[in-house]
């Protein structure tokens, strides 16, 4: 049961799933130290013999989350694989007043709609709509955006008409 919800989570899970699963956190504590889990964060785990994916490792901060921030802005766009925006911080959006943070995050707070979001496996992340909006917003290099924008109407994403409704 454990293989299956972490196969879900991009071979990621919390010590509290591991409970609900059958493992005690001494049990737990013997996986951590035989290398049979890798411990990633205080409650989080990976299993040890995971072949990591692309964007496996989102899953880890959505669980870091607790299930309550998506993927956004520049990290979104990759995701997508729209433009060449770079960014030293994997962005995430999450609700006005989530507090939690951490170095190696931008965290941005927005009420996100149903419909700007998908969901991926282990993982949400905002629409290539939503995602070029938020990029928008933040002043880029406007022949970056042009490009990035180009690229997702070239490739069916968004449309001219959707960008200009929601801008």
């Amino acid at each position: 049961r454990l293989f299956a919800l972490a196969s879900a989570q991009g071979g990621y899970f919390t010590a509290a799933q591991a409970k609900d699963v059958g493992y005690t956190y001494p049990a737990q504590a013997h996986h951590a130290s035989t290398g049979n889990w890798i411990r990633v964060d205080r409650g989080l785990f990976r299993l040890g013999e995971w072949v990591p994916g692309l964007h496996d490792h989102f899953a880890r901060w959505s669980l870091w989350s607790k299930g309550r921030a998506v993927i956004s802005h520049e990290t979104a766009l990759g995701v997508h694989d729209i433009g060449e925006f770079e960014a030293s911080k994997i962005h995430m959006t999450a609700p006005p007043g989530f507090t939690m943070r951490d170095d190696a995050l931008t965290l941005h707070l927005a009420d996100l709609i149903p419909t700007d979001v998908i969901e991926m496996t282990g993982f949400r992340v905002t629409t290539p709509l939503r995602s070029l909006i938020d990029v928008a917003a933040a002043e880029p290099d406007e022949e970056q955006l042009a490009r990035a924008i180009q690229e997702a109407e070239r490739r069916s994403l968004v449309t001219p008409k959707q960008l200009r409704a929601r801008s």
